[in-house]
């Protein structure tokens, strides 16, 4: 099964991602943690990634597809995998199936209200060492802005600002809605509510995309 997670910022995917690949033992590819892990090893595709992420904007399509053409290179993927986070733009859809040769097998889209994604993204925090995610009102610490594994200060990232996140929801509904049209022509377009709570979205997905839960 290659099966791809996309939505807007907030929509939930990483979170789906982790799920799903627990229940399926499916690798789970995030573009946004790969770029993240190479800004913070200062390489050279993490220092041109930097500006654009910093300020809301989308990584132009040939730093992210230069990223996931190596790692779809991985003995791992052989069986598939549960992509996250690419592709947003029709031609990042196009070079993904040029790709894969054979192209994927489904697209799920987790379509969310800009309410509910600022209302996400604005209170999450994260771990400033082992990186896992927190939310002041849906998830929060045991202590006060403490990683509940690390014991280290939590932290917000600098593009979860309210102002940075209602242009990066712009930015990306902009720039992705072709790929809505490329998927749905394709007939391997599924269309989930990503306000729902996270169970009952990946209840959906399994059930619609892997048949029932495992």
């Amino acid at each position: 099964m290659k099966l791809i997670l996309f939505g807007p910022p907030g929509a939930g995917k990483g979170t789906q991602a982790k799920l799903l690949t627990k229940c399926f033992k499916l690798p789970h590819i995030s573009t946004g943690d790969i770029l993240r892990n190479e800004v913070k090893n200062n390489t050279d595709l993490g220092r041109q990634a930097k500006g654009f992420m910093d300020s809301g904007k989308l990584v132009p399509d040939t730093l992210v597809t230069e990223m996931v053409k190596k790692r779809m290179a991985a003995k791992d993927l052989e069986k598939g995998f549960i992509l996250d986070g690419y592709p947003r733009t029709v031609s990042q859809a196009r070079s993904l199936d040029e790709i894969l040769e054979t192209g994927i097998d489904t697209a799920v889209y987790l379509s969310t209200s800009e309410k509910v994604v600022v209302q996400r993204l604005t209170g999450r925090r994260v771990c400033s060492k082992c990186g896992t995610n927190y939310h002041l009102v849906n998830m929060p610490p045991k202590k006060d802005m403490l990683c509940d594994q690390c014991q280290v200060p939590l932290y917000q990232r600098p593009d979860d600002n309210e102002a940075t996140v209602r242009n990066r929801l712009k930015v990306y509904l902009e720039e992705s809605s072709g790929v809505l049209d490329y998927y749905r022509k394709q007939n391997k377009l599924e269309n989930v509510s990503g306000d729902l709570d996270s169970e009952e979205v990946c209840k959906i997905i399994s059930k619609n995309i892997f048949g029932s839960l495992k």
